[in-house]
């Protein structure tokens, strides 16, 4: 459904993508995390056909990014959306469906069925008297009108209460069950978690790793399993690890007990990065005449892995030309060069976007 291939955007010597490339299937949640200036919205514009790379190829549903056809099978929202706050919800979603000739019969089911499913109330209320999650429902409507194949989202949810965050995230899990393909960038990288089902992470204008959030741990992060025990493994055996230190310089202690055990029993809890410690300290125990209460799997958060994985150095982007990239972290880097010049959409062409760093 899209597919980038080489994607390189340059705003003078300052490259604010680089040689990124990647594919999204049909009916898939394809998520772009980053930092802050990391190149992810100059990447959402560009696979709607805002902004025109400096090289590389981006096809959307079938079209080249740039083609005018490709915009009837996208929707596209933006991290800041104003909307004609004279209009009611419904008189403004009407008049974008009479720019895409949707024929208004069409159009009130659509526009009602989408109303409906993202909750939203007073339809008939001006846009500049409702809040600002009504107005970002009434932005996600928007992007339906035309029934596109694809949407892309940038921060969808961002600056929401979390009841209508709960329910934009929930609505973009029906949009894939309704078979679109969804991309979106968030800086709540729970949400992330929650509806992508692959994840790419940007860093410098590249993408750093790219995969599933389980493909995105085993890689990038580190599974620890936590022992709790009667007593500590330490004194059972010195070779086993120590249970955790709390900061009175003791062993760390947890006063909660298993379901059906008796009330007030202490257990150590130590924390180990492999099965065979686990069993270790089973036997050790065992041995000691302790006991093994219980065993947690600590799998790291996406929020870890992605840490982990920005604060690793990468290349300057001052001076970064078309296919002189390094590889990035998992292989998946950039290959590939193209064409440029401006688009003129009123996208900020000739800018960096506003969440990139100005031009030197």
């Amino acid at each position: 459904m899209i597919e980038v291939s080489g994607l390189h955007k340059a705003y003078g010597d300052f490259a604010a993508v680089v040689d990124s490339s990647f594919e999204v299937g049909d009916g898939e949640v394809f998520g772009v995390v980053g930092p802050n200036g990391a190149g992810k919205t100059t990447t959402l514009k560009t696979l709607a056909g805002l902004i025109e790379p400096t090289s590389g190829t981006v096809r959307v549903a079938g079209y080249d990014a740039a083609d005018p056809e490709m915009r009837r099978r996208l929707g596209f929202l933006p991290e800041e959306s104003p909307l004609y706050e004279d209009m009611t919800a419904l008189s403004y979603l009407r008049f974008f469906a009479d720019l895409y000739d949707v024929p208004r019969s069409v159009a009130d089911d659509r526009i009602e069925d989408a109303l409906d499913r993202l909750d939203l109330e007073h339809r008939r209320r001006r846009l500049g008297d409702v809040s600002k999650g009504m107005k970002r429902k009434v932005a996600i409507a928007r992007s339906l009108v035309n029934d596109p194949e694809v949407l892309i989202y940038d921060e969808p949810a961002s600056g929401l209460d979390p009841v209508t965050t709960d329910s934009v995230l929930a609505f973009v899990r029906e949009l894939r069950e309704a078979g679109k393909t969804v991309v979106l960038s968030a800086h709540n990288l729970h949400h992330v978690e929650s509806v992508c089902d692959r994840v790419a992470v940007m860093d410098e204008g590249e993408i750093a790793a790219r995969g599933t959030v389980a493909e995105l741990r085993e890689e990038h992060g580190t599974v620890e399993y936590v022992v709790f025990t009667t007593i500590d493994p330490a004194n059972v055996d010195p070779r086993l690890p120590d249970a955790e230190r709390s900061s009175r310089g003791g062993s760390e202690v947890d006063d909660a007990t298993p379901e059906g055990s008796t009330g007030g029993a202490r257990r150590y809890r130590t924390r180990v990065s492999s099965m065979a410690d686990v069993d270790r300290i089973r036997e050790a125990i065992a041995d000691a005449g302790g006991e093994v209460v219980d065993i947690r799997t600590d799998e790291p958060t996406l929020e870890s892995v992605f840490l982990s994985i920005v604060d690793r150095p990468m290349a300057s982007r001052y001076g970064r030309t078309p296919g002189s990239n390094s590889a990035t972290v998992d292989g998946s880097g950039g290959d590939g060069p193209g064409e440029s010049g401006p688009s003129g959409h009123g996208s900020g062409e000739g800018r960096p976007d506003e969440d990139e760093p100005g031009e030197p």
